[in-house]
C-alpha cells in the first residue's frame, strides 16, 4: 500500500516535465527525513533517476503547522507537503493544495482516513501512515510490585486497581500518565458511549458519559494514582515510561523507535485499551497525509502516456491548476523499485509540533492528534 501511494503520487506529478529537476518535501524533523528519503530510495528510486529527478526533503522543526502556513502565504512551500489531520480544513481552506481526484485510487483505504481529507467531494490528501492507541506498562515496575501485568481484560475499574497498587509500592512510582488533552483523554471518553458531536454538530460537555470519563481520569491524578508528565519532568507518556518511575502509558507505535533509542534497557509490554463503561473499548486513529502544493510548477500531474516525452509546460494562475486538474484525471498508476540519490537538508526557519503531533512518535489523527 505505501508503495503504490508513494509511486503515484511522485511519478504522476513530479515526472515528465524538461523543466522538473528538483522536487521539495516539507514535513517533520526528528525521525522523519531519515525514514522518508529510505521509502523513498527504496520505493520509486529508480524512477526518478531515469527521469533525472532529485528529491530534497525539508524537515520544518518546531511548530510545524506555523511554519506551514507561513510558507504557504509566503508562496515558499514545497511541492509536497505533510498535511496533519487536524489542521487538515484550515491548510485546504488557503486554496493552495491540489486536488488528487483521479491521481490516487482510494477504494483501498479506511474510510476515515480519507474522509479526513475531503471538502466537497474533493480529495486533498492521501495518508501517509496511520496509529492508534495502546496500553504500553513496565514489567520490572509490576514485577516488583507484585502486580498483574494490564491485559486485554482489564476494565476501568480492574486497571484503576493495578495503578493505584504501583503507586503504592513506592513514593517515587506512579501507576500511569496521563496526558491533559483530549488526544489521550478522548479515548476514554468515547469508552463510555459519548458521541462527540450530536445531529446538529454540537459538542455537549455535560453529558454524563463524559462527566463520567472526565472524573475517572482526572480522579487517579487526584488520589496519587497517576501523575500528569509535567509533574515529573516529562513532556508526553513515552518520556514518563522512558523514566523507569512509570507504570503505565498510552501511546501509539512511534514510542517503540523512542523507547529503543532512550530507554534501550527498559522491560515493557503492551496490550489493547482497558474496556470502558459502555463495554466496548475507546480509540482514536492519527493520521497525517501527503498534499500537493496548487502553485507548484514542479509537481505537476500528467497522462501516463505522456510520460516518455516532456510535457508542455502549463501557463501559470487558474489555466494552470485546470490544466493538472485534467491531466490528474487521465493518469494511471505505475510500480518500479530500485533506489536513487535523495537527500534531507535542515530549513533554518522551519518550525513543526512535537514529533508525537503526527507522525515521529508519529503518525496523526482525522479527529485528533498524537499528543
Amino acid at each position: 500500500m505505501r508503495r503504490a501511494i508513494v509511486t503515484a503520487l511522485a511519478l504522476a506529478l513530479f515526472a515528465g516535465a524538461a523543466w522538473a529537476q528538483n522536487v521539495r518535501i516539507m514535513g517533520y524533523g526528528g525521525n522523519d527525513p531519515a525514514i522518508v528519503v529510505r521509502l523513498l530510495d527504496e520505493v520509486i528510486g529508480d524512477e526518478l533517476e531515469a527521469e533525472g529527478i532529485t528529491v530534497t526533503y525539508e524537515p520544518l522543526e518546531g511548530d510545524y503547522n506555523a511554519a506551514l502556513f507561513n510558507a504557504l502565504s509566503a508562496g515558499t512551500a514545497a511541492d509536497v507537503f505533510y498535511i496533519p489531520a487536524e489542521t487538515a480544513p484550515g491548510i485546504i481552506a488557503t486554496g493552495k493544495v491540489l486536488p488528487l481526484n483521479g491521481l490516487v485510487d482510494t477504494e483501498p483505504f479506511i474510510d476515515s482516513l480519507i474522509e479526513a481529507y475531503t471538502v466537497d467531494g474533493q480529495v486533498y490528501g492521501i495518508a501517509k501512515d496511520f496509529n492508534s492507541l495502546a496500553l504500553f506498562y513496565n514489567k520490572d515496575l509490576f514485577d516488583e510490585a507484585g502486580v498483574e501485568y494490564p491485559n486485554e481484560n482489564d476494565t476501568w475499574d480492574t486497571l484503576a486497581d493495578k495503578l493505584r497498587a504501583i503507586s503504592a509500592y513506592s513514593p517515587d512510582v506512579h501507576g500511569a500518565c496521563f496526558n491533559a488533552n483530549y488526544d489521550r483523554f478522548g479515548a476514554f471518553a468515547l469508552a463510555t458511549g459519548w458521541q462527540p458531536f450530536d445531529e446538529d454538530g454540537r459538542t455537549n460537555l455535560l453529558d454524563p458519559a463524559f462527566v463520567q470519563a472526565v472524573e475517572w481520569w482526572t480522579g487517579l491524578v487526584a488520589e496519587g494514582a497517576a501523575v500528569m508528565p509535567s509533574d515529573i519532568g516529562q513532556d508526553w507518556g513515552g518520556g514518563c515510561l522512558a523514566s523507569d518511575n512509570v507504570g503505565v502509558a498510552f501511546e501509539g507505535a512511534w514510542i517503540l523507535g523512542f523507547l529503543r533509542d532512550q530507554a534501550p534497557n527498559l522491560q515493557y509490554g503492551a496490550t489493547y485499551m482497558p474496556i470502558g463503561p459502555a463495554g466496548e473499548r475507546g480509540n482514536l486513529l492519527y493520521t497525517v497525509a501527503w498534499g500537493v502544493n496548487a502553485d507548484s510548477r514542479t509537481a505537476t500531474p500528467r497522462s501516463a502516456s505522456s510520460r516518455r516525452s516532456p510535457a508542455p509546460r502549463p501557463s501559470s494562475g487558474s489555466s494552470n491548476r485546470a490544466w493538472r486538474s485534467r491531466a490528474a484525471r487521465r493518469w494511471r498508476t505505475t510500480r518500479s523499485s530500485t533506489p536513487a540519490p535523495l537527500r534531507p537538508t535542515p530549513t533554518a526557519s522551519s518550525s513543526r509540533a512535537p514529533a508525537w503531533a503526527t507522525s515521529g512518535r508519529s503518525s496523526s489523527a482525522p479527529s485528533a492528534r498524537p499528543g
